[in-house]
């Protein structure tokens, strides 16, 4: 008797998330664990993120996340596309955004002639199995910015699917001034305690300035 591939609702995902935005970016393609600036981080902070790289498929299955906190230049958005870069080897199916691309693609479903509507794109992001979101507390707060984060964040929760994100946030609970509180709350029980990274903004030490 005929039965159906284990892997046929992994391809149904990856097919259903194909229109989102899922890639590396150019300046983050070569990052690897033997590599600087991952050789020159917390040692700690980067055994755990290699953990949870090594078995992503069962972090994946089970919904963990990651959070990464710090200042500026210190490494967090590195450490989140290596967890990225793992999960699409792995053949999951990604999502990747800055909060402020992801409110604006949110933006352009009222436009009349959105590819997607409201309801079509948060079912999308609902589903896929990591969704990467940077610079969380970037985007300017008003009510409409705290209902969204509010309903994609919920959906994953409810669904428990993976979120790892960035935030340069002093302490964990500034974040919630960003996202909100009930958005806060979920975001604690789905990733934990951030991971934090410190030191000088790399960036800035790179060029000299």
């Amino acid at each position: 008797m005929a039965r159906p591939c284990e892997c046929r609702p992994r391809r149904i995902a990856l097919a259903r998330t194909r229109s989102l935005s899922h890639h590396i970016p150019r300046r983050f393609v070569d990052v690897g664990f033997d590599r600087n600036p991952v050789r020159e981080m917390d040692p700690t902070v980067v055994r755990e993120v290699k953990r949870f790289c090594r078995s992503i498929d069962e972090r994946l299955d089970r919904g963990e996340g990651l959070w990464f906190q710090g200042p500026r230049g210190t490494g967090k958005t590195t450490l989140a596309m290596l967890v990225s870069l793992h999960a699409l080897r792995a053949q999951r199916a990604v999502a990747i955004y800055t909060v402020p691309q992801l409110l604006a693609e949110i933006r352009k479903t009222y436009d009349d002639d959105s590819r997607h509507d409201y309801l079509d794109l948060t079912s999308r992001l609902a589903s896929v199995d990591l969704l990467h979101l940077e610079d969380m507390a970037v985007a300017r707060t008003n009510d409409w910015v705290l209902e969204q984060l509010y309903t994609i964040i919920n959906d994953r929760y409810q669904d428990e699917r993976s979120v790892i994100f960035t935030a340069d946030v002093e302490q964990p609970p500034d974040l919630a001034q960003h996202v909100g509180e009930r958005t806060y709350s979920r975001l604690i029980e789905m990733c934990g305690d951030p991971k934090q990274l410190s030191g000088e903004d790399r960036r800035i030490k790179v060029t000299g300035r």
